[in-house]
């Protein structure tokens, strides 16, 4: 057996604050649901999954300066569900409102607390305790890129065009899953990676977990109102809950049987959980555990002419409509511009990545919102038996495109949320390999 300790936390705010995930400014005065944090430590190593857009570095460096002295930092490891109805950690995203919000500060150090107090419980649980994996699928992500006859793309196009060509690419329906017993027997935790950013509801004026709340909510439901959930969004940058097609369909229904689209995702989720452990059950043995933290250096998204125009034209519409200079869409819009004009001279991109193996599985994470064409290329070429991937982890890269989604175009896919580009993105691609076959030649 692996020494494991499970804890969790809610850092849901008791005061407004502005809201991370869109272009405009959104001020939350309330809750749908908690925005929780889970922890999972293993040996020397913590997970942790966090209800929040993205783990930028000031949020990462919040939570890992109140942790307590005994908890190795740089073995944390932090990842974002990716919902857009969460905290703003940063300044410079939205013009701050008048009145009683809270800052960027504020927010980085009520959430930090709460997080590195979860990380300090977990860390201190660790006992003995029985480990499993399991595979499985549940539809919960579909492409979201809409490709037409002349070979351009469209983020959530309309596919009732004329000139509607075919969707833009894979869909990953897969469900990774690590159990976690007791020593005697009962269920202690899950570990379920999902290739879909949790945004079923992703303009709320209110802050939530969106369909992460439904899914812990369920399985705690169905295996006890204790068990300890990681949502882990695996990559997923081409992926999204919302409907190109049979949305009219899918909504009838969910109609007839009485359940939202959060529901819906949280029951099909669970499914796969309860048929997988129907047939997986702890060995007792304790398998291989290693760990290995790298920092690669990735080349920059190389910009084209088409992107400058693109860019200039897009910020010439949002000065034109009266948007806001100083919030980030112009800035990045800018800094596309002045990087081709040679005015900024931007370093390659530093992207932290974990890799372990825990037996015969091996876990990979990365910073981007990463398409599909990438992890799938780690997953099909992995020495491990089953390969669990996770985005947006230790750090906010932002996307990486594929070949494919670039030369198609549309948001992100293109320069202005794009550091990295496909050059980058071949380049992971073959140092997690490289590394994961590392692990396991090792005895």
């Amino acid at each position: 057996m692996l020494k494991i300790g499970w804890a969790s936390c809610d850092f849901t705010p008791t005061r407004p604050a502005l809201i991370q995930g869109q272009m405009y400014v959104r001020v939350g005065r309330s809750a749908r649901d908690p925005l929780t944090a889970t922890a999972w430590a293993i040996e020397d190593v913590v997970f942790v999954s966090c209800d929040v857009a993205m783990v930028n570095d000031k949020l990462r460096q919040a939570i890992l300066d109140r942790l307590p002295a005994e908890v190795p930092k740089h073995n944390v490891i932090l990842s974002a569900t990716h919902t857009h109805d969460s905290l703003v950690f940063f300044d410079n995203v939205y013009a701050h409102p008048d009145g009683d919000v809270m800052t960027a500060s504020e927010c980085l150090a009520w959430a930090g607390e709460r997080i590195a107090g979860a990380i300090a419980t977990a860390w201190r649980d660790r006992q003995p305790r029985q480990i499993g994996r399991a595979f499985g699928h549940a539809v919960v992500g579909h492409n979201r890129y809409a490709i037409y006859s002349d070979e351009t793309g469209a983020m959530y196009g309309k596919t009732n065009r004329p000139d509607f060509h075919h969707i833009g690419g894979y869909e990953d329906h897969s469900v990774d899953m690590l159990f976690t017993w007791e020593p005697d027997g009962r269920l202690a935790g899950v570990t379920l990676a999902i290739p879909c950013p949790s945004q079923v509801e992703e303009h709320l004026l209110e802050f939530s977990a969106d369909y992460w709340h439904e899914v812990r909510a369920e399985l705690q439901r169905r295996f006890g109102k204790d068990l300890f959930v990681v949502g882990w969004c695996a990559p997923a940058g081409d992926q999204s809950p919302h409907f190109l097609l049979y949305g009219r369909e899918e909504e009838e229904m969910r109609q007839r049987r009485g359940v939202t689209e959060r529901q819906e995702i949280a029951l099909r989720i669970a499914d796969a959980v309860e048929r997988a452990l129907a047939c997986t059950k702890p060995t007792g043995e304790t398998p291989v555990f290693r760990h290995v933290g790298r920092e690669l250096q990735l080349p920059r998204f190389s910009i084209s002419q088409k992107d400058v125009s693109w860019s200039q034209a897009q910020y010439d519409k949002w000065i034109a409509e009266g948007g806001d200079p100083t919030s980030w869409w112009p800035i990045r819009l800018r800094e596309v511009i002045d990087t081709a004009n040679g005015l900024v001279k931007p370093a390659p991109v530093t992207a932290r990545i974990h890799v372990l193996r825990i037996g015969t599985v091996g876990i990979a994470t990365n910073p981007f919102e990463l398409f599909l064409d990438y992890s799938l290329c780690i997953k099909a070429r992995s020495p491990a038996a089953q390969t669990v991937l996770t985005q947006l982890t230790d750090g906010s890269c932002l996307y990486l495109p594929s070949e494919r989604a670039v030369a198609a175009g549309s948001y992100g896919a293109a320069a202005v949320v794009c550091p990295v580009g496909p050059a980058g993105g071949r380049q992971l691609v073959e140092e997690t390999l490289k590394t994961l076959n590392e692990l396991f030649e090792e005895k």
